[in-house]
């Protein structure tokens, strides 16, 4: 098992395949994407490569990630490749649904488990707002698409901004009360070029946290293998409400993922200042234990926390170069 010099274990990767997204979600890529000079995304092969290494040292769950990683034409062929490395037992895909009610389906056959969805709001004119389409209604049919096709779990990703859906906490508990989905409110974090963002729409995740334990919500045991959302459940509704709160107090010490992005770059953490270059090591099935090696020594000098309670945000620019 991956093990970094804290004890802390890596059993989870999120694994970017493209840069590429095509909406314009105002906190990630308020410009669009722009095509940046350089090598190309990873290959499917190098892909395998990547996940097979992981799997060999204990990681079992991954991640399939962007920008949006359906754009690619290859996705549910790459789908088909992780879902064959020995050792994965979780494939999961975050996407922003706007090939979801056609492919759901197909991505499950294709070997998905599970799948995150971004909805930012439940009212379209705040989700067309923040994403600059109005597609609110096909993404939300494709939630329910995958309720249809048994993913073994289906989330919804809502990234909390302070006067746009910070009041809309009461529709997504209305929406999860017959559904067995987890909506996960994300705390907005500063990155290199988003001060004047962060300070006019951060919003504590403490206020949702406080609003939920009110109402009669309550903590659920974090189980094997979770990202780093607090769960919180309740009796009278199906699904669940998740708050992914970075700037909490030892929001690090469960600390259990790493992330490659589309690039091939390894990042020990989202807010770390730069990556580490895998991509000569993804050349060939024979380098798969000097990658191995490689990924050993690595989580050696990873940190023991980010260090966004001081102001430093790391190399990242945008969330959608490295997975989020």
């Amino acid at each position: 098992m991956l093990q970094d010099a804290f004890g802390r274990t890596f059993e989870y990767l999120r694994l970017s395949i493209t840069e590429v997204c095509n909406f314009r979600c105002s906190y990630c890529l308020p410009d669009g994407y722009a095509k940046r000079l350089g090598p190309g995304f990873l290959r499917r092969d190098e892909l395998r490569r990547v996940a097979r290494a992981f799997a060999e040292l204990g990681t079992w769950k991954i991640r399939i990630t962007g920008g949006e990683p359906s754009v690619r034409k290859d996705f549910e062929a790459i789908i088909e490749d992780l879902a064959a490395v020995p050792g994965v037992r979780r494939l999961a895909a975050t996407t922003n649904g706007y090939r979801l009610n056609a492919r759901a389906r197909a991505w499950h056959k294709a070997g998905l488990q599970a799948i995150n969805v971004s909805i930012d709001s439940l009212r379209a004119d705040v989700f067309q707002r923040i994403t600059g389409h109005d597609r609110l209604d096909e993404v939300l049919a494709g939630v329910e698409a995958c309720l249809e096709a048994g993913y073994e779990a289906v989330k919804v990703n809502a990234v909390l901004l302070r006067g746009v859906n910070d009041t809309d906490l009461d529709l997504f508990t209305d929406y999860v009360r017959e559904r067995p989905v987890s909506v996960r409110f994300i705390e907005l974090m500063r990155t290199g070029d988003n001060a004047d963002y962060f300070a006019r729409y951060h919003v504590p995740a403490s206020v949702v946290s406080a609003a939920l334990e009110s109402a009669g919500w309550v903590r659920k045991t974090r189980a094997p293998g979770a990202g780093p959302a607090l769960e919180y459940v309740h009796g009278d509704y199906a699904g669940s409400i998740g708050l992914i709160a970075p700037y909490a107090r030892d929001f690090c010490k469960t600390c259990n993922r790493l992330r490659v992005s589309a690039l091939g770059r390894l990042h020990l953490c989202l807010f770390a200042q730069s990556g580490m270059d895998l991509r000569p090591l993804l050349q060939s099935d024979d380098q798969i234990d000097e990658l191995k090696a490689f990924l050993v020594d690595a989580l050696q000098t990873k940190a023991a926390s980010h260090f966004l309670l001081d102001g430093e945000t790391g190399g990242n620019r945008r969330f959608a170069d490295i997975g989020g």
